[in-house]
């Protein structure tokens, strides 16, 4: 029941911020990862957001240019992608991850059991 939005063509250098809607994330407590796959490559986690929304953590590839955060009111998870790279083109998606309030402020993004569709993001000139 993840729905992702946001996606489009950038140039090289611009910025785009993807959102996922995701209607159950204030009732319970969930880990929200956001993940690509480029063509003909694996899927890579690229950020990962706890449930209280007070831990993040991100790869090298996008550390300092990408940042995620959350509305728990809004009941959905934003990802900010700035200084976009060619190589940052794939389809994004998010995962969620339920978790115990004993795991609230976790951010690990492994063993994700809820998917979304993906959105497209093109990075060219």
């Amino acid at each position: 029941e993840l729905m992702e939005s946001g996606g489009g063509l950038v140039q090289p250098g611009g910025s785009l911020r993807l959102s996922c809607l995701a209607p159950e994330l204030n009732k319970g407590y969930y880990i929200i990862g956001w993940f690509r796959q480029a063509p003909g490559k694996e899927r890579e986690r690229v950020s990962c957001i706890a449930s209280s929304g007070s831990a993040t953590n991100y790869p090298d590839s996008v550390k300092g240019r990408f940042i995620t955060s959350r509305d728990n009111v809004k009941n959905t998870v934003y990802l900010q992608m700035n200084n976009l790279k060619p190589e940052d083109t794939g389809v994004y998606t998010c995962a969620a991850r339920t978790v115990s309030v004993n795991q609230y402020r976790l951010a690990s993004c492994y063993g994700m059991d809820s998917w979304g569709k993906g959105t497209l993001v093109t990075v060219s000139s």
